[in-house]
């Protein structure tokens, strides 16, 4: 008998295997994003405030390209929609919340 070799489906060829160690799966509780960009990458700063606290501590940075920066909005969107579609509105408060804070760069808010 030969022996073929196979040859992996397409869904095979494109998979990639993606590694989430325990202390990330846990996650971080933040309540907080401040967004800055220059021309090249977005910084993404994930906060945790305290009510009462006068000072805030930055849990998580994530830096990406422009790009990259586009698909998470757009995954975000249709996330939110998925989730609305099975549980309902989010509700939002008035007003975005105002702070003295500039790390420099062009600022955004989340």
């Amino acid at each position: 008998m030969s022996e073929e070799k196979k040859e992996p489906k397409a869904s095979q060829k494109n998979q990639l295997n993606i590694e989430l160690p325990q202390d990330i799966a846990e996650g971080v509780y933040v309540n907080l994003a401040m967004i800055a960009h220059s021309n090249s990458e977005f910084v993404l700063d994930f906060i945790r405030t305290m009510p009462g606290v006068p000072k805030a501590k930055v849990k998580s940075r994530v830096v990406m390209t422009p790009e990259h920066a586009k698909r998470l909005l757009y995954a975000l969107q249709e996330n939110i929609k998925k989730y609305e579609k099975s549980f309902g509105s989010v509700r939002q408060s008035e007003g975005a919340p105002k702070f003295p804070i500039n790390f420099g760069g062009t600022m955004g808010e989340a």
